[in-house]
């Protein structure tokens, strides 16, 4: 009968035998032959042997640039939540201008254990420099998945695809929304190409001085956009919608573009062109570096000069001298974003690259922006923010003085449809100086219809005044003509 000792005894000469055999074949051929083939067989047997397989979704990701994963951030919130119900060990902030506070989990603090499907899966916070090559940033984190590889087909067919889906409800469910402003070259010391800050703003549409049914009409086109990704793969355009909001200063666009982030919950993405100095691949660079569900926004665009004015200096063809900051840009080797590479980011082939994204321009003159930046297609939606209208003021009026009726509603109303007058200027005259209790409506009303008096009397002389220019302009070029008649 077949013994213990005997099996261990045959595994031992077996042993013993492979390793003569290697020390032979060592001996009398070359190291690159052992290399070439030995190692090969050594490596597909420990293959064989090895029953589990690791994935590896690095924080950053990107040949060229150094872009954000999204799968990283997905991941992350999906593995947060299974995590700091097991953890032992928790860090918590309290994020800024919020009072709740946060907990996650503390790096490199333990596997996470998740279970689908019957399998188990294995997460761990690795750093991505120890298992790739060299990169540009330091500690480059990566989550890592280890699984069976029996499971391989569940982990490809379903599972990945369940943790990003988890991790987004997660992210669009308690995310806090936040402003970035992109970083400029100057900013040596920051890795990442985006600053940003928690954003809350307590702007809503319901406080926005507007018309109700223009308000009514922008947020039905917004749910719109939000639910047609289908339809616009169908069409074969980008999921992106551009809007035009112009009108003169202090009618609420700045607002506006506030109500849209919290009614959509986006951030928000304000791109100064100024501070874009390696021209349109920087831009581009931008751009990639977005994400989606979010509201890239250019304010007061008219005030490029290189957007609006390139064209007519063109055709002028002057030559000044060059400013200061002009020569200081060409040591630097800063470049200028042009129109072309601006139209390409917003509808070009770079703009697909990202979805559900919002693009906005500001203006306060409209005529001055050129036609191809602002045509339909581009600024799907052009906006118009006017002045001020009496639907406006009742908002403003329940907003700042809990007011919805008074005695003056009905003067008011008269002055306010005879004038022009911003959001703003209504909204400076209705904020009570004081808020330590008391009602000064009377007070804050009786300063509004002062105000639009005033505001109707000054445009009564500048129309006189403007009245009379134009007749003295006439009567000169009358008398310029009797007196060439007479020669």
């Amino acid at each position: 009968m077949w013994r213990m000792g005997d099996h261990w005894a045959a595994i031992g000469t077996s042993l013993g035998s492979l390793m003569f055999l290697y020390t032979m074949i060592e001996r009398f051929f070359p190291y690159g032959f052992l290399h070439k083939y030995i190692e090969q067989y050594v490596q597909r047997i420990l293959r064989f042997t090895n029953l589990y397989v690791q994935i590896s979704i690095e924080e950053y990701s990107g040949e060229l640039i150094d872009q954000k994963n999204q799968s990283y951030t997905y991941t992350e919130a999906y593995l947060s939540a299974i995590a700091i119900q097991r953890a032992m060990q928790l860090k918590a902030y309290t994020p800024k201008n919020s009072k709740k506070l946060v907990l996650n989990v503390v790096d490199y603090e333990m596997t996470i254990t998740d279970q689908f499907q019957g399998a188990t899966f294995w997460w761990m916070l690795t750093n991505a420099n120890e298992i790739g090559k060299p990169r540009k940033i330091d500690n480059l984190r990566a989550l890592t998945l280890t699984f069976s590889k029996w499971h391989r087909q569940l982990v490809m067919d379903m599972y990945l695809d369940h943790v990003m889906e988890k991790g987004k409800e997660l992210l669009e469910r308690n995310q806090q929304r936040k402003l970035y402003t992109n970083n400029s070259r100057d900013d040596w010391y920051k890795q990442e190409m985006w600053s940003h800050v928690v954003f809350n703003h307590p702007a809503t549409f319901d406080t926005l001085a507007m018309d109700k049914a223009k308000k009514e009409d922008i947020m039905e086109d917004l749910i719109a956009f939000s639910k047609a990704k289908e339809y616009y793969a169908k069409i074969g355009k980008a999921w992106k919608r551009g809007y035009l909001l112009y009108g003169p200063p202090g009618t609420g666009k700045s607002t506006m573009i506030v109500a849209i982030s919290k009614f959509m919950n986006y951030d928000i993405y304000d791109l100064e062109l100024k501070s874009v100095r390696g021209g349109n691949s920087e831009l581009r660079k931008l751009l990639l570096d977005t994400s989606d569900r979010s509201i890239i926004v250019i304010e007061d665009i008219d005030c490029n000069l290189a957007l609006t004015d390139k064209r007519k200096t063109k055709k002028k063809g002057k030559k000044g001298e060059k400013t200061y900051q002009q020569r200081l840009a060409e040591i630097r080797g800063d470049r200028d974003v042009t129109l072309s590479g601006l139209l390409n980011f917003i509808d070009g082939l770079w703009s697909s690259t990202g979805g559900e994204r919002l693009i906005i321009f500001t203006t306060n003159h409209v005529e001055k922006l050129d036609s191809a930046l602002i045509r339909r297609g581009r600024m799907d939606k052009h906006i118009e923010l006017g002045y001020c209208s009496f639907e406006g003021f009742k908002i403003l009026a329940k907003n700042y003085l809990n007011v919805d009726a008074h005695p003056l509603f009905e003067t008011i109303r008269c002055l306010i449809s005879e004038t022009k007058i911003t959001p703003a200027d209504v909204a400076e005259n209705l904020m009570p100086k004081t808020v330590n209790g008391g009602d000064y409506s009377e007070v804050c009303l009786e300063n509004l219809v002062s105000a639009l008096e005033k505001a109707k009397e000054d445009a009564r002389l500048k129309a006189e005044k403007q009245s009379e220019e134009e007749e003295s302009d006439e009567e000169d070029e009358e008398g310029g003509s009797i007196d060439s008649a007479s020669f």
